[in-house]
């Protein structure tokens, strides 16, 4: 079993760094200033047309933002949603009080939330292709959300868990929860956490496809709003163990108490109109805490002023708080500064931390007379002192994902947040949706007998998943989805079918989704953009827009299984299935969920192929050679069920085996570049075997990352031989059959690891250990430690 700090005395995570770029200005304390004062940045938009949309106003970062630390880009094009939090990051990190020297480069992670991401390095790219110039292949490494959280562990020579996050607007308040998680299960001791957005031209035209602009300021909670204002900009804090940051003197700006996530499985778009999903994240996150809800005395709302989200947000904090929300002060900073979309969580806790600090509620700007189905407390237009130690931030996302953080004064008297036993998590379910067909067996007896899965498409060999989705989903259902909604929603329901896992009203908030991707909604991005690009603003489709964020595929999956509890989207790159198995394990381990559905899907569009074959990454062979030559790329989806054992021992399920610990590291050379001595898949092998308990001898099998691209297949060589040298065991790599299906492929491993046990002979021992290695293309690697069903304790 993985000894965790769950059952122990709870390790506190305090904030000793905050820095921010808005359009408030490029520092932390211009952001606090600005909002104290109920100053608005709403403007009139300088670096773009606005003449088409409902509004020309929007949150823009005026100041011109040159990080003084750089770090390698493309030429020709710098990458502003990167420069902005690499501008946040030196100045959270200036005004924290610890030097990069103090805490060794491994103990240092970085959480990253984002909505976009780098579509701007895209959409150079694209647009060039389409107009028939020759745009720089390496802009598309830019654009995965992974790329933000290398960038800033490139730059920062930064070897712990680099992770990325994108469940829209929800994504930077995500991030800071995920890693207060991650330095109290002790995978790092420091973390760079927030999230980071810019404008695009997708944006604006997208949210005026929908109507939801407003022409004026945005004037939440207020009788004649008219929808929302975009922002731009990043938010970064700096969490720290306690301990190192009383040992290191660094200023102590707030703690960390707790987070909460949710899904309302509704609606693409709107919330749930009376609240209940993001009401149960804001009570999750408060039972969390250990507080109760009359200690509650400031939420920094998400407030976005538009018709539908308000009222629900308002019922929400009632369904949550009860008699309470009647005495607590609700303001919106996106009155102030705009909707920073996936920095709109980080920007919005610098805020709250802050209130708590200095004992001011900060106001909603723009208040015009309270709505009548907003009947809370919004602080109208002017701060106002108010005493507190607990105070709260919510963000709802696209998707209908919700996440709620709660902060608290430094030094405030709350009480230690309950403290929960660890147990196993074993995995119950297994279904999978490749190129060799649409089940375990198929994929098995394709990698088995080095069946060709793959056929030439201009050139390169490429695997696509074949499906009749019809038995699954009616045509109204699929009208608006695209492929990566169709096969998610899919694999769920195929999976729970093999978990035997009825969703009820009873177990749906027990039960969540972890839904992890390389590419994202690659084939909705490319059909609303293209558009746009041929005919502008009347191109722009609304009913494409909605499926433009990563997580609408995993908001599409509660939508149609009724699965409402914690859910968020990971986007590791080509780790991204890897790195929703790690984050669905903490989940489940630590008592957020009994069960967890994790997801990886991606898939391919003519672009895709054509980028990746640009990027000269692809293997024109149907059968991957050892040479390093090159991949067969693939689409796929894949979903496990994670589930606590004393879950799985109640109903009596199948359990194919147990995931006994996990271990990530990064190599901490930048977007797109690996060490080809294996440092980072070195250290995360190590970790994934001490925090599982064994020793390299006890390894019996290594399910490879291997896929034909020769810096990883190097790296991951050179990493096996180093610790393994006196072991004799089986380096298996099914990629090179299969093909590298992008952000599937760790999950498809795991997958395959599982199913070897059912298989007499194809371990050298019925009982033993294998270790899961996937790595993103820019070296943050992950290894997952599994054991056989014979192993677990069923009968504990």
């Amino acid at each position: 079993m993985v000894t965790t700090s769950l059952n122990e005395e709870p390790v506190r995570v305090m904030v000793t760094g905050l820095g921010a770029v808005t359009a408030l200005g490029s520092t932390a304390q211009s952001l606090w200033q600005g909002v104290k004062q109920g100053r608005v940045a709403i403007k009139p938009v300088q670096s773009m047309p606005m003449e088409s949309y409902q509004t020309r106003l929007g949150g823009e970062v005026k100041e011109l933002v040159f990080p003084p630390l750089t770090h390698w880009h493309s030429r020709g094009f710098r990458e502003p949603t990167i420069d902005f939090a690499l501008k946040a990051v030196e100045e959270a990190i200036a005004n924290s009080g610890i030097g990069f020297q103090q805490v060794p480069p491994e103990r240092w992670g970085v959480v990253i939330g984002t909505c976009m991401a780098g579509f701007p390095s895209a959409r150079q790219w694209y647009s060039g292709k389409v107009f028939q110039e020759s745009p720089a292949p390496e802009l598309l490494l830019f654009f995965p959300p992974q790329a933000l959280a290398e960038a800033i562990g490139g730059t920062f020579k930064l070897q712990g868990p680099l992770l990325s996050i994108s469940t829209a607007c929800a994504a930077g308040a995500n991030a800071i929860g995920y890693a207060a998680e991650l330095i109290r299960n002790g995978h790092a001791d420091v973390v760079l956490a927030g999230g980071s957005d810019a404008f695009s031209d997708v944006l604006f035209a997208g949210f005026n496809s929908l109507e939801s602009l407003s022409p004026e300021p945005a004037s939440p909670y207020s009788q004649h709003r008219q929808g929302l204002s975009l922002g731009e900009g990043s938010g970064i804090l700096v969490l720290v163990r306690e301990d190192i940051a009383r040992r290191l003197g660094s200023p102590l700006l707030g703690q960390i108490l707790a987070y909460g996530l949710s899904a309302d499985g509704y609606h693409p778009t709107a919330p749930h109109p009376e609240g209940v999903g993001a009401a149960q994240a804001i009570r999750s996150a408060i039972a969390r805490a250990g507080v109760s809800s009359t200690q509650v005395r400031y939420i920094n709302g998400h407030g976005t002023g538009t018709a539908k989200n308000d009222p629900a947000e308002t019922k929400a904090v009632r369904l949550a708080l009860g008699d309470a929300a009647d005495s607590v002060a609700l303001s919106s900073t996106k009155s102030m500064i705009g909707h920073l979309l996936g920095a709109a969580g980080a920007v919005e806790g610098i805020v709250t931390l802050k209130a708590l600090q200095e004992q001011i509620a900060p106001p909603t700007a723009n208040f015009q007379g309270k709505a009548p189905e907003c009947n809370l407390d919004y602080v109208p237009n002017s701060a106002r002192p108010l005493s507190m130690d607990v105070a709260i931030s919510n963000n709802f996302a696209f998707g209908g994902h919700n996440a709620c953080v709660v902060f608290a004064r430094s030094d405030a008297n709350v009480a230690s947040p309950p403290t929960i036993e660890p147990e196993e998590v074993v995995i119950t379910g297994i279904s999978t949706l490749t190129a060799a067909g649409n089940s375990l067996d198929a994929a098995w007896n394709a990698f088995v007998t080095n069946q060709v899965c793959t056929q030439v498409e201009n050139g390169v060999q490429v695997g696509r998943v074949h499906l009749d989705p019809s038995g699954f989903l009616t045509p109204r259902d699929r009208r608006r989805m695209d492929r990566l909604g169709v096969l998610s929603v899919v694999a769920t329901q195929l999976v729970l079918q093999d978990a035997g896992i009825e969703v009820t009203p009873e177990n749906q908030n027990r039960i969540g989704v972890m839904f992890g991707t390389g590419l994202g909604p690659i084939e909705s991005l490319e059909k609303f953009f293209h558009p746009l690009l041929e005919e502008g603003i009347k191109g722009a489709n609304p009913a494409v827009f909605p499926n433009t964020v990563y997580n609408a595929a995993a908001g599409l999956v509660s939508i149609h299984t009724g699965i409402v509890g914690p859910s968020s989207t990971v986007t590791a790159g080509h780790a991204a299935g890897a790195s929703a198995l790690c984050y669905g394990y903490d989940l489940v381990a630590s008592g957020q969920a009994d069960t967890m559905v994790c997801i990886a899907t991606d898939t391919l569009t003519d672009h895709v192929i054509l980028g990746y074959k640009e990027l000269e990454l692809l293997s024109s062979n149907s059968l991957v050679s050892s040479a390093g030559n090159g991949f067969a790329l693939a689409e796929g989806s894949v979903a496990l069920v994670l589930e606590r054992l004393s879950s799985a021992k109640a109903r009596q399920a199948r359990i194919y085996g147990q995931m006994q610990g996990y271990g990530i590291a990064s190599d901490s050379k930048g977007v797109g570049r690996f060490n080809l001595r294996g440092v980072g898949l070195e250290q995360a092998m190590k970790v994934a075997m001490s925090r599982s308990h064994i020793e390299p001898a006890d390894v019996m099998a290594i399910w490879a990352n291997a896929a034909g691209y020769r810096p990883a297949d190097i790296a991951e060589a050179t990493a096996v031989r180093h610790l393994f040298n006196k072991v004799k065991l089986d380096v298996i790599t099914p990629k090179r059959v299969l093909g590298e299906s992008i952000g599937v492929g760790g999950m498809l491993n795991a997958a395959l690891a599982l199913k070897a046990w059912q298989q007499p002979g194809y371990y050298p021992t019925p009982t033993g250990t294998v270790l899961v290695n996937s790595c993103s293309l820019g070296g943050t690697h992950f290894s997952i430690a599994l054991n056989s069903c014979s192993t677990t304790k069923q009968d504990k």
